[in-house]
């Protein structure tokens, strides 16, 4: 996938992730790294970022994954999150990098769903860390699979 092509993707079609600062900044088949920055649009009450970009960030690190997997296989499947878990340590001020290295566990889940023509999940998670190397947040989200054929 084309960085700067999702980057867009996001601007036309997440205005709100875009306006925040939500940036994807890196993929391979095995991980993504997402950023967000602490700015006075995505600020809450306690002088920190609000909890819900930080999930945005979070999920695009996650669905980019399970964007590029479904391209790669050349098959009809649609996505949606099903369910996500989030977990708050410390004080989300700074940038802000979420890292999910679940991508290879896409394979095998994208293989299935198209096999059996049933729907699949896939619960991935994302770490948040700060510009020190402190972890912030934790996101899960499950993932729904299903052919659309």
């Amino acid at each position: 996938m084309n960085i700067r092509k999702v980057n867009i993707y996001i601007a036309f079609k997440l205005p709100a992730a875009w306006l925040c600062g939500v940036r994807l900044k890196e993929i391979t088949q095995k991980h993504a790294l997402t950023t967000v920055s602490y700015k006075w649009i995505n600020q809450n009450p306690f002088q920190s970022m609000y909890f819900a970009v930080q999930s945005m960030a979070a999920e695009l690190s996650t669905g980019s994954l399970v964007m590029q997997a479904i391209r790669e296989s050349k098959k009809e499947i649609s996505m949606l999150v099903l369910n996500h878990k989030g977990s708050f340590y410390k004080k989300a001020v700074g940038r802000i990098t979420f890292t999910c290295e679940d991508g290879l566990k896409l394979e095998e889940v994208i293989q299935k769903t198209f096999n059996d023509n049933e729907p699949k999940t896939c619960w991935m998670k994302s770490i948040g860390r700060n510009e020190r190397g402190e972890i912030v947040s934790e996101f899960d989200f499950e993932w729904t699979l299903k052919s659309k054929i």
